[in-house]
């Protein structure tokens, strides 16, 4: 008897002491999670822990920057988080190369300064030389553009200065960024510069109609880009494709207001590289001011643009549905020198509100080819005196129609 009680007093001590070390286990993993949000040993980098205050007054720049440079270097992969809550902050550069992946997990608002003296550089938050990137999240970059659009005078000045872009990301190579807000940036909503394998989706861009070059996306210099499932509404191009853009694909985009999906302006600087590989597939455009169009400035050095389809676009109350503009900006007599071949358009359908809905002008010097339309169809809803019926023109340009044209077929 005395045997299996020594023998049972062994097991109940060898359960307490598993009990004992299980809490201990449990509390030193709590104590260690809580540490890392705190000081980042879990890869969880909280602004607030550097000294953002989120009281939508102070500028928590620094406190932002503080938390990337301690994540970056961490020495793995890790993610800066901002809470939800109200933030203030100037100019932000969250910069690489860093030691493993890096999210940006944006769950608050986040506000632009207004004090434009502030911006050396003309962007707010940029993103630079970072090789695997997540920016998410459901928080918004709320660029307080009214408080500065007054200032912009490009509409008069084709040398004007831009505002500052809301979000660049400059040298990003595979990158995500998605289910974010940006409201009323001060000039790009985002622009996308030198990069490579950058992915967007799910994106809400939002800015008045009358704003001034609030772009939702420009694209340029980049490589194996795509841009699907987003709201963009702004004051000029939902969507921008510039110079050395190749590989871009845009899907799925609610477009409007705005200036429509634009490939260019290509043309005005010197040494510009080609576009090509740009398909645009699955959007909706409504009320914008112009809907799919290819522009290039006149009297401009030689380049290309090349290998573009536009096919499934639904065009709602559309001005300009259809159009290329080689005389883009200027009032110059040169022809364009950018040569512009091989452009798709299939199954265009929809509402226009200006009679002429297809309006090819091409650069005499250097004539659009390889251009297909196929089953495009635009019934005018706008007002006017002359006629209920959309019409087109083409200059400059080998056309090849195939399927149902609506509006005729131009003569070319």
């Amino acid at each position: 008897m005395a045997v299996i009680t020594e023998r049972f007093q062994e097991k109940v001590a060898i359960l307490a002491l598993g009990l004992i070390l299980a809490l201990l286990s449990n509390f030193m993993a709590e104590a260690t999670s809580r540490r890392g949000l705190v000081e980042g040993d879990s890869g969880v980098f909280d602004v607030t822990s550097y000294g953002a205050k989120g009281d939508g007054k102070t500028d928590d720049a620094t406190a932002f920057v503080k938390a990337w440079v301690a994540a970056c270097k961490s020495g793995g992969s890790a993610k800066l988080s901002i809470p939800k809550g109200t933030y203030m902050a100037g100019p932000v550069v969250f910069q690489g190369p860093c030691k493993g992946y890096m999210t940006v997990e944006v769950q608050g608002t986040i506000k632009g300064t207004t004090d434009i003296s502030q911006y050396s550089s003309p962007e707010w938050f940029s993103f630079e030389h970072i090789d695997g990137l997540i920016v998410n999240g459901g928080g918004t970059f709320d660029g307080q553009g009214a408080a500065v659009w007054k200032y912009n005078d490009c509409k008069d000045n084709s040398n004007c200065q831009l505002l500052p872009s809301s979000i660049k990301f400059m040298e990003v190579k595979n990158a995500i960024v998605h289910e974010i807000t940006s409201l009323n940036s001060k000039s790009f909503h985002t622009h996308v510069v030198n990069c490579d394998n950058f992915t967007a989706h799910d994106l809400t861009i939002t800015a008045p109609g009358d704003s001034p070059n609030t772009d939702g996306m420009h694209i340029s210099r980049s490589n194996l880009v795509s841009i699907s499932n987003s709201q963009i509404g702004t004051g000029d191009d939902c969507v921008s494709i510039g110079q050395g853009a190749t590989q871009v694909s845009i899907q799925n985009i609610a477009c409007g207001p705005g200036h429509g999906i634009s490939v260019g302006s290509l043309g005005k600087y010197k040494d510009e590289e080609d576009v090509s590989g740009i398909s645009v597939t699955g959007c909706t455009l409504k009320g914008t001011t112009n809907g799919l169009r290819i522009k290039t400035w006149p009297g401009s050095p030689p380049s290309k643009a090349s290998s573009i389809a536009f096919e499934d676009i639904t065009m709602d109350s559309v001005k300009n549905p259809i159009i290329i503009d080689q005389n883009y900006g200027s009032n110059k007599k040169e022809p364009s020198q950018v040569k512009i071949s091989n452009v798709r358009y299939t199954n265009i359908k929809g509402t226009s509100i200006s009679p002429m809905a297809v309006s090819i002008v091409c650069s005499s010097d250097a004539p659009c080819t390889g251009i297909e339309m196929t089953d495009i169809d635009l019934k005018f809803v706008g007002e006017s005196s002359k006629s209920d019926s959309v019409s087109s023109s083409c200059s400059n340009a080998k056309i090849t129609f195939g399927g149902k044209q609506n509006p005729p077929a131009c003569d070319v």
